[in-house]
């Protein structure tokens, strides 16, 4: 995966009904944050067929603008397995990760992303930045794109055309 630096890392579009239940289980997150007045973004950390942590944006409600779901989700699931290093889990999140979120993953030596809607504004696995799986970083993950893309989407337009 990857490629020279600035071209889009390899994603993939196939998926299988289980990558449609964790992003079930990542949207379910993201309503949870939407109904707590944040961003509906949601992300689950599965290992082993099992979801070890689930995670939602709190940046508001932690007063932290690096509670994004997928670092909440990373943080959880380094505590429940006692290692920061999360060899052999997937990540599913329902927005494409930002640079920061990226770089965290790549840190915590993750298997899989998986996420639902592309980010074209700051979308670090491709759309805008190739963070995950950049040739000179060091460590590669697969990488899923596209999984309920349009519910994802839709559930965060729907969130900022009602506060415009």
């Amino acid at each position: 995966m990857g490629g020279r630096a600035g071209s889009k890392p390899a994603v993939s579009i196939m998926h299988d009904p289980q990558t449609e239940l964790w992003m079930q289980a990542a949207l379910a997150e993201a309503r949870a944050a939407e109904a707590a007045g944040e961003v509906p973004v949601g992300a689950v950390a599965v290992v082993e067929g099992s979801i070890l942590a689930r995670g939602q944006n709190r940046v508001l409600r932690d007063v932290d603008p690096t509670a994004h779901a997928e670092m909440v989700v990373l943080r959880a699931a380094a505590e429940a397995i006692g290692n920061y290093r999360l060899t052999g889990c997937e990540l599913y999140v329902t927005l494409e990760p930002c640079a920061m979120c990226a770089g965290a993953m790549v840190h915590a030596r993750l298997a899989r992303l998986v996420y639902g809607a592309s980010d074209p504004k700051a979308g670090a696995a491709g759309s805008v930045l190739a963070v995950v799986n950049h040739p000179q970083l060091n460590h590669q993950m697969e990488i899923t794109g596209g999984v309920l893309a349009e519910e994802c989407g839709t559930l965060l337009r729907e969130f900022f055309r009602a506060r415009r």
